[in-house]
């Protein structure tokens, strides 16, 4: 039997995850170590509960896996891309920031074909994204040579536009479920910025958020609620954020190196991380479904 179907195979045992310490924070593989390269990333859920993952296999490709566990690649980037981040907007279509090659490719529902839909020279290398409601990308890029880095903004009609430099190494990126917030962090030097998002998707009022003493910091997603959920890169943990700026959990998972995490499953509340050092995702449960999901069920 399947993990998915095995998972929530009776109603008792929906209501035991659903209510239950013990298991609200437990780490399971959902496949098996080295079925991704360790360049692992970009965990994204579509309207159908299908996840993808860039590097499936060898580098390059997009992984996907379905609804009963099974894995495949689902597409192919054009020669000498590889993809970092992706994301579904409320339309499913899925964007893929390329951080090789400066770009970011759009794949149109229900197609294979990745195409360009932005790229600028300017940029360092773009990490990982986040789209709104109103169809606006925001993309980290971080310059790891000199621990800086930007956030760009692209329009819904593909325009590129740079709304903040010279910041740390920026790297997870997420919207608040309400869209009104854009939370940025920064990996080597340990700090969450949240700013106001604008009528015409610029960004403002920038301020410190959260800040870390220790270990790294990379993807980050929202759950329904607004808490923000962190990847602790070589801790080892997922770290839960409140709203208000306040720590609620930190969750231990069997590897040291999350890369980034997305929400899925039947009910929205399975948390699929990453896992470089590993090769593989691991899956927690947690208290409330993911923003994106509620947005699209």
């Amino acid at each position: 039997m399947s993990y998915f179907r095995n998972y929530f195979s009776c109603i008792t045992g929906v209501l035991i995850f659903a209510f239950s310490p013990l298991y609200a924070f437990q780490s399971k593989d959902l496949l098996p170590e080295g079925s991704f390269t360790p360049g692992i990333e970009g965990p994204a859920v579509n309207k159908d509960g299908e996840l993808y993952a860039v590097n499936f296999q060898k580098e390059g490709t997009i992984g996907k896996v379905d609804t009963n566990g099974k894995a495949e690649v689902y597409l192919s980037l054009p020669e000498g891309s590889i993809g970092n981040g992706i994301r579904f907007d409320i339309d499913q279509h899925m964007f893929i920031a390329d951080y090789v090659n400066h770009r970011v490719y759009r794949v149109e529902k229900d197609t294979k074909i990745p195409v360009v839909w932005a790229e600028a020279s300017a940029m360092n290398q773009p990490n990982d994204l986040a789209v709104s409601d109103a169809g606006f990308i925001y993309l980290s890029d971080p310059n790891w040579a000199e621990n800086t880095g930007n956030v760009w903004m692209i329009t819904p009609a593909g325009k590129v536009c740079l709304l903040a430099s010279n910041m740390g190494t920026t790297n997870g990126i997420e919207v608040s479920p309400d869209g009104k917030f854009l939370y940025v962090n920064e990996s080597v030097q340990r700090r969450v910025w949240k700013y106001d998002i604008l009528e015409d998707g610029a960004i403002d009022n920038k301020r410190l958020f959260f800040s870390f003493k220790d270990f790294g910091l990379d993807g980050m997603r929202c759950d329904a609620k607004g808490n923000l959920y962190i990847a602790r890169y070589d801790k080892g943990t997922v770290v839960m954020i409140s709203p208000k700026g306040e720590q609620v959990k930190e969750i231990t998972l069997k590897g040291k190196k999350p890369s980034n995490l997305a929400f899925g499953g039947v009910d929205g509340r399975d948390g699929y991380v990453t896992m470089a050092d590993r090769g593989c995702i691991e899956v927690i449960r947690i208290p409330h479904p993911g923003s994106y999901y509620t947005k699209v069920h």
